[in-house]
């Protein structure tokens, strides 16, 4: 069939636009000429039938609609997604909420598909000639704006660390984009247009936009970020020249000592800048020794190792911050690093950045004067409109971006008048209180304040999230006996299982948030901070970094390996032949079978006042590790299960065994007539009334993984145990998932909302409890010491050999 082009209709859709490629490569007698017309948005032909008869007949109302408001339907849809992004990427490090992430992560997709749909809906329309010149020059007028949405907004350029790694696809598609648009321009100034020169000033801010977008992609990715790490190799002091002078002197028959200091290197900073606790934090010194840490930390990124000194320096700096002051660096830390990864931060806070923003921004506004001036006569009144739309549209996502840029941390490092001006110290000080987690006591926040605070100013989650095992099996169960609507979610799982979405359903419904209390994060760090004080060098570092729970017992009991300790070892399924895996999900059942078993207790006895005094941590000591250790317990669950891309290095089987475990307690529960409207403190109390005088493994075997009744064992044992040594094991546990995690996946979970976890794997690094330090303490500098005439000779950087 030959296709030749039919000027009787305007084109309808490119949306099949590799059907006639393939229909053109794969029918010798077809007409190329008339091939590449259709492609590039000729005129539909009047043998389309003959394509086939299966194709679904379109009538000609939809036709014409599509071919009057295609091109402008997908201008608003494509404005409208750059202004949700604008406004709601930076929600990602804020929120874990899948209602959050899902909605921003649709827009990021179907935003560079709308734009780059109407680049080719007006690539297309440059080849019409049926006198539709009224709409030509504005169509020409649009397409730079489509690149400026393809640069994207400021606030995301990817979703995830791979998207990264994708750079050289955003390159070609810049290149690409940008010939279209010039091809369009060309196309349009042959004509007489009377908007040539507004057309060739948008031009110079698209290229600016999509040229950050792609450079940000290029340096955020892990190759680039090694490279500029490891950009200036270290070779040491000269080797040669020092063995010159050596042996010159030995030649003289001089008597020559070689000595050796150890010191400070040159990287080595002196800190320049205190910082108080407590109420009484500098929030924008805390800010620059963040962005200091941060340069630093990246290289944890890219598992490079790190030098001596910089470990004892984030030591020295540690040791003397409280709690609330570490935590506060360490989420602006955390925050410099989401940055840096998934936004343009990088590139547009430089001085290239803010003249290159300057200009397109300024000619964005000549741009509408021009437009403004313009005579319109013969111009569409609804085009005209989507004309201003995309002028305000981007004149106001620009000021938005700007006041963005003002107020980020980075603007703090940068710029001087935070620290030259008083006014303006004062007010980035307020500002930067707002992103404080914990508000200071002298300052009174209502509630609407902190709603606010919650939404835009915060750096991450501040939150724990949890993951009850006994809670999941009774709802699990269902109903005794099963209602209406329980039958209808069956059903409703059912599908959602077929469509491969359980597990995000099962997040969804059975994953619970807590507020990280500022009594938490101390217990974390002053266990932390102990342990350091044995970490004197990198070798006891790292094997504090490999316990998983029996550190603890042997600083409680004094353990030296003997048979004794290694009883009690294995009593409480501490010992090296039970994996990470199974110690999670044994001492998380064990710890909520005894939770809710004093809870019992305490309510038999009448003590439900002090118990609840006690959840709140205003309690008893032992009340208050209590909560610890179940909010401890029901985070690692949620890990193991939840966030089995960041647990795969250290999970093992986790998975088959908490299927294991779940089956047999679901089991156990539908025979005793428990479901979702029993009380967990029941479903304990059922679990602790088996007889556990033989072990399971003896009865059934090691087919099964399941390891619920182990875990009434274990219950049973840690009676006797103060809950300071559990809440104790389980920061032990979560400091092991730390620091063995892979370091991208930590990457990975900061545009995630961020985890507790991230935080303490870069508290314990800072604390130089890590396997990514040198070793060994590199020497500073080097002496050759001739006794008789006294003389000192020094090889160091930068230094000329004596003469």
């Amino acid at each position: 069939m030959n296709l030749k082009e039919d000027d009787s209709h305007y084109s309808f859709p490119q949306l099949n636009w590799y059907l006639l490629v393939v229909q053109f490569l794969c029918r010798p007698n077809s007409n190329p000429t008339g091939t590449l017309k259709l492609f590039f948005g000729g005129r539909r032909n009047k043998e389309k039938e003959d394509m086939g008869s299966s194709a679904v007949p379109i009538s000609d109302t939809v036709k014409k609609i599509w071919d009057k408001w295609n091109l402008r339907g997908f201008i608003i849809l494509s404005l409208s997604l750059q202004a949700f992004l604008i406004l709601c990427a930076p929600m990602r490090k804020r929120t874990s909420s899948k209602w959050v992430i899902v909605p921003i992560w649709l827009a990021y997709l179907l935003a560079d598909w709308a734009a780059n749909f109407a680049i080719g809906l007006i690539a297309s329309s440059q080849t019409d000639t049926t006198g539709r010149r009224d709409r030509g020059g504005l169509l020409a007028f649009w397409a730079p704006f489509l690149l400026l949405h393809l640069g994207g907004p400021d606030t995301i350029i990817a979703i995830s660390m791979e998207d990264n790694a994708l750079w050289p696809r955003h390159f070609l598609g810049l290149i690409f984009q940008v010939l279209a648009v010039t091809y369009v321009f060309i196309m349009q100034s042959t004509r007489e247009d009377k908007l040539w020169w507004p057309t060739l000033l948008l031009i110079f801010p698209g290229l600016v936009k999509y040229g950050e977008r792609t450079r940000a992609l290029y340096l955020a990715s892990l190759s680039s970020l090694k490279d500029s790490i490891l950009a200036v190799p270290d070779t040491g002091p000269d080797y040669a020249k020092y063995m010159d002078e050596y042996s010159s002197r030995k030649a003289a028959n001089l008597p020559i000592k070689i000595h050796t200091e150890r010191g400070r290197g040159p990287e080595s900073k002196s800190e320049t800048v205190e910082e108080a606790g407590g109420d009484n934090i500098d929030n924008i010194a805390v800010v620059q020794r963040a962005h200091e840490f941060y340069k630093i930390s990246m290289g944890l990124i890219i598992d490079i190792v790190l030098d001596f000194h910089q470990r004892k320096q984030s030591r020295a700096y540690f040791d003397k911050r409280s709690s609330e002051a570490a935590y506060t660096l360490i989420a602006t830390e955390l925050n410099f690093m989401y940055e840096a990864l998934y936004t343009k931060a990088y590139v547009v806070h430089s001085v290239r950045g803010y003249i290159l923003r300057a200009i397109s921004f300024g000619t964005v506004c000549i741009a509408l004067g021009f437009f403004y001036k313009l005579d319109k006569h013969g111009f569409h009144r609804f085009d005209v409109e989507v004309t201003y739309s995309l002028l305000l549209g981007a004149i106001a996502l620009d000021l938005i971006a700007i006041s963005m840029l003002i107020l980020s941390d980075w603007t703090v490092v940068i710029s001087k008048c935070c620290r030259n001006s008083r006014l303006a110290t004062i007010l980035m000080n307020k500002h930067l209180n707002l992103k404080r987690s914990w508000s200071s006591t002298t300052v009174k926040t209502t509630k609407c304040l902190e709603r606010t605070r919650k939404i835009l100013f915060r750096r991450w989650s501040e939150s724990v999230s949890a993951f009850s095992f006994i809670d999941y099996s009774l709802q699990e169960c269902g109903r005794v006996p099963p209602t209406v609507m329980d039958r209808v979610g069956f059903l409703g799982s059912k599908i959602i299982r077929i469509m491969g979405l359980s597990d995000i359903w099962v997040e969804m419904k059975y994953r619970s948030r807590k507020k990280l209390s500022k009594e938490l994060w101390k217990f974390i760090f002053e266990e932390l901070q102990s342990k350091s004080e044995d970490a004197v060098d990198p070798q006891n570092g790292s094997k504090i970094c490999s316990a998983r729970g029996e550190w603890i017992l042997k600083e409680y009991y004094y353990g030296d390996g003997g048979p004794l300790f290694n009883n009690l070892r294995s009593r409480v399924y501490l010992a090296d032949d039970v994996t990470y895996d199974r110690r999670i999900l044994l001492w998380h059942i064990a710890t909520e079978l005894r939770y809710y078993d004093e809870k019992t207790q305490k309510s038999k006895t009448g003590d439900d006042k002090n118990s609840n005094a006690d959840d709140d941590g205003g309690g008893d000591d032992d009340g208050a590790h209590r909560e610890f250790s179940k909010t401890l317990s029901d985070y690692m669950l949620y890990l193991l299960v939840m966030q089995p891309d960041l647990m795969s290095s250290v999970a093992g089987i986790g998975q088959k065994r908490f299927s294991d475990t779940f089956a047999e307690a679901k089991q156990f529960f539908e025979k005793r007539a428990l479901g979702s409207d029993a009380s967990q403190k029941d479903a304990c109390g059922k679990l602790l009334e088996v007889n556990t005088e033989i072990k399971p493994v003896d009865v059934k075997g090691n087919r099964s993984k399941s390891v619920l009744f182990d875990a009434c064992i274990l219950a049973k044992e840690l009676k006797s145990m103060k809950w300071k040594l559990i809440s104790e094991v389980w920061v032990e546990l979560l400091s092991y998932a730390a620091s063995h995690c892979r370091p991208s996946s930590h990457a990975q979970l900061l545009s995630k909302g961020g985890e507790l976890v991230t935080f303490v794997w870069l508290l314990m690094a800072h604390f130089g409890i890590a396997e990514q330090f040198q070793v060994q303490e590199d020497q500073a500098r080097v002496k050759l010491i001739v006794e008789k005439p006294a003389d000192e000779f020094f090889i160091g950087p930068g230094e000329k050999p004596l003469e």
